[in-house]
């Protein structure tokens, strides 16, 4: 680190040291245009962060525009720490999904738990009380200790802080492909609680009101974490260590509760996380959205070492901090608060009429900037876009499998991790801390009671990168409308969604494209569904060595379960109920996991998807859940009907005979779109089959611990449930032990 006295503006320019920071040419000659002069080491510090994709979306807001954010129940869409969507009776869920992908690339278990910490902030800085944690994971396939080390230690970072905080993570999914193996993919989400009344914003409004530092003191971790977020990962990465924070999740608890209660206090007029670039963000965001200033003095920062500068205060990305705005006068009254829970509560500066953020340290101005030029300012790229040559020839190839026992290509697709039992992951996370879990990890969608009511939440992280990678447009439909599926098979009402949108570098013009697209496709799909985008990430330059993810623009969702007695589970539940497959099965195997299975590769059309198709079933099936019809319901994913079968067995260690009409390898393993697996109690019959018009009978749940299947008479497969479910739950497990 340099000493930033000795490093002049001129210096800075001519040895072009802003380069260091990510900073490019054209963006320091027009940061030197904004303030008329060269800026210092310190102000272009500031610049690098919040001029970085991590902070601005300099490279994607122009794809953006596009999302739907409005909707009847929408309170606050994109905008503020997270959105809100209004669930009835006065009250609102608050949520919203980041990624932590370099971070726990390099440092997996710190990289995970302080992805977890930040995003509960967000959650709780908008006064919500969290109640539910998430995670989307992709790790390259498990056969190098490298791969195996960072998938444990990003579960255990996950659980370490998740299970310390007294959050409760409840779901998620779990992915594995070669494309991750240099980058892996670490998103987190949180839902939590309010009444609308008590919705805050972060916003610095009123002249001389006060600036309050709170929580935990500053140190030197995370510095540029925001820049090394925006850049490609190499070989020297590893270099970049001192970028990740380390988290303690304790003191996390502590700033929770400090904050709730705080929220009722009147004194309190604004709130916002030190998330990404630290203070810099903080202030300067809540200034411009407030159309104010903020002056602090930073000999006020409480700090955790020594002989810190304005540069690294301002640039650190500590943990377990906030930034306050309270009315002048009544600091002591959020002081007390804070002191109450042991958590450092210090005036740091005033808010200005002058849109600027001024900084002093040590008797001297160190950075005079304006806000909005930080804020919302920085430089915005419409990259250059050229569809792939791989699209239009994927979409000529007819791939189709050669498959001889069905049975024993059955079990090897249990056996593949990807949809193998993630038991392993989830049994080390408090799943029921807060005694509001209703479906636990491991179902379609979580749901979570809202106390106090007959109402429940249904929550669901999803995405195909494989179907997105052979056709970006309909493989973005498809993530969105996999989990609203996940969210109906619940028995909820899908309400609105974040996103995470994980993808390489968009300076490569193949790459934006892909972003282009899959934007594109996964607004036509919420424009349908009627699920608005209410908050969100973008994770961008996702690339090692030169070698990009799939696109990976992750959904999370969130449905409103009405009653209780609407609370549908996945896997069936009473001998004897009628086992119905919704939806017609088409022979689409590109993308899937038989063709993974046998080919190691993906080529040809991803599965079609109509999105008027799939409005209408989920309508049906929603209403046929809420009418009592159905038992159990799960949706037809990876590895096709024939998965989507055993899954529902496994729980109860049921069987089930099965008759299927179609040819056996379509109807059992491909991946058409919009299908629903779902059992029916025999009196409800006639009344289900009326509702549900594309519904097919095919048998019937049996105790025999038998999966038979038929076809014209003949056996096509005929396994042991016991054997099939030991397969699924072992596959992890054996592969993170294996030497091979």
């Amino acid at each position: 680190m340099y000493n930033t006295l000795d490093l002049s503006p001129s210096r800075i320019e001519e040895e072009q040291l802003y380069k260091e920071m990510g900073l490019s040419d054209s963006e320091f000659a027009l940061m030197k245009n904004v303030l008329g002069r060269v800026p210092n080491y310190t102000e272009t510090g500031l610049f690098s962060v919040m001029w970085s994709e991590h902070c601005s979306y300099k490279n994607s807001k122009p794809l953006l525009k596009h999302f739907p954010t409005k909707g009847p129940h929408v309170l606050q869409g994109p905008g503020e720490g997270a959105g809100v969507v209004d669930i009835g009776d006065n009250q609102a869920v608050v949520f919203k999904m980041e990624s932590h992908n370099h971070p726990s690339a390099i440092e997996p278990y710190q990289g995970a738990a302080t992805g977890v910490g930040g995003i509960l902030r967000d959650v709780f800085s908008m006064g919500a009380r969290p109640i539910a944690l998430l995670n989307s994971l992709r790790f390259g396939e498990l056969t190098t200790e490298r791969m195996k080390y960072l998938f444990k230690e990003v579960v255990h970072g996950i659980a370490g802080y998740g299970n310390c905080v007294g959050v409760p993570t409840v779901g998620g999914e779990v992915q594995f492909d070669r494309c991750y193996e240099g980058n892996p993919l670490v998103n987190a989400m949180c839902v939590g609680l309010i009444d609308q009344q008590d919705v805050q914003k972060g916003i610095a409004k009123g002249v001389g009101n006060t600036v309050m530092y709170v929580g935990a003191p500053t140190g030197r971790d995370g510095i540029h974490g925001a820049t090394f977020a925006s850049e490609e990962l190499s070989d020297a990465s590893a270099s970049k260590r001192p970028s990740v924070q380390v988290g303690d999740p304790f003191m996390e608890k502590l700033l929770i509760e400090a904050c709730l209660d705080v929220i009722h206090c009147d004194a309190l007029v604004g709130m916002q996380d030190m998330g990404a670039a630290g203070l810099t963000s903080s202030a300067s965001e809540m200034a411009s959205k407030a159309g104010t200033g903020i002056r602090m003095n930073l000999d006020d920062v409480p700090q955790r070492e020594e002989n810190m500068t304005a540069y690294e205060m301002m640039l650190s990305e500590s943990q377990e901090r906030m930034l306050l705005v309270v009315e002048k006068g009544r600091e002591e009254e959020i002081a007390e608060i804070f002191e109450r829970y042991g958590l450092h509560a210090v005036s740091i500066g005033e808010v200005i009429e002058e849109r600027v953020l001024r900084l002093e340290h040590e008797g001297r101005v160190v950075a005079d900037v304006p806000v909005d030029a930080l804020a919302e300012e920085a430089p915005v790229y419409e990259q250059e876009e050229v569809q792939p040559a791989y699209i239009e020839e994927y979409r000529d190839i007819k791939y189709r499998p050669e498959v001889e026992d069905m049975g024993e290509t059955l079990m090897t697709l249990l056996k593949q991790p990807t949809i193998a039992s993630k038991e392993w992951v989830y049994e080390q996370y408090d799943h029921m801390v807060q005694t509001n879990t209703v479906v636990a990890p491991g179902s379609d969608a979580a749901v979570v009671r809202v106390k106090g009511t007959r109402k429940a939440l249904a929550m669901t992280t999803d995405c195909n990168s494989r179907y997105i990678h052979l056709d970006p447009h309909l493989g973005g439909q498809i993530a969105v409308a996999e989990a609203a599926r996940n969210i109906i098979c619940s028995g909820g009402r899908p309400l609105a969604l974040t996103d995470c949108l994980n993808f390489g570098s968009p300076e490569i013009p193949e790459t934006y494209w892909k972003m282009k697209q899959s934007v594109l496709g996964m607004s036509k799909a919420c424009t349908t569904l009627s699920t608005p985008v209410i908050s969100g990430n973008v994770s961008l330059y996702n690339e090692s060595n030169g070698v990009s993810i799939y696109p990976t623009p992750v959904v999370g969702m969130v449905g409103l379960i009405e009653d209780l007695s609407y609370i549908t589970r996945q896997s069936f539940q009473e001998r004897g109920d009628l086992i119905y497959v919704i939806g017609e099965a088409s022979p689409e195997f590109s993308g899937s996991e038989l063709q993974k299975v046998l080919e190691g590769d993906y080529f040809g059309p991803c599965p079609k998807l109509d999105l008027e198709v799939e409005k209408r079933r989920q309508e049906e099936v929603l209403s046929a859940i809420q009418k009592g019809f159905v038992r159990s319901a799960h949706d037809v994913a990876e590895g096709g009907l024939g998965v989507a079968l055993a899954e529902s067995l496994f729980e109860h260690d049921l069987g089930c005979d099965i008759s299927i009409n179609g040819e056996p390898l379509t109807e059992l393993f491909s991946e058409t779109q919009s299908r629903y697996v779902v059992s029916v109690p025999g009196e409800h019959q006639n009344a289900f089959e009326a509702l549900v018009s594309d519904a097919v009978y095919l048998g019937v749940v049996t105790d025999h611990q038998h999966y038979c299947v038929t076809h014209q008479g003949e056996d096509v497969i005929s396994l042991f449930t016991p054997d099939l479910k030991k397969a699924w739950k072992e596959a992890i497990p054996c592969q993170l032990k294996s030497k091979d």
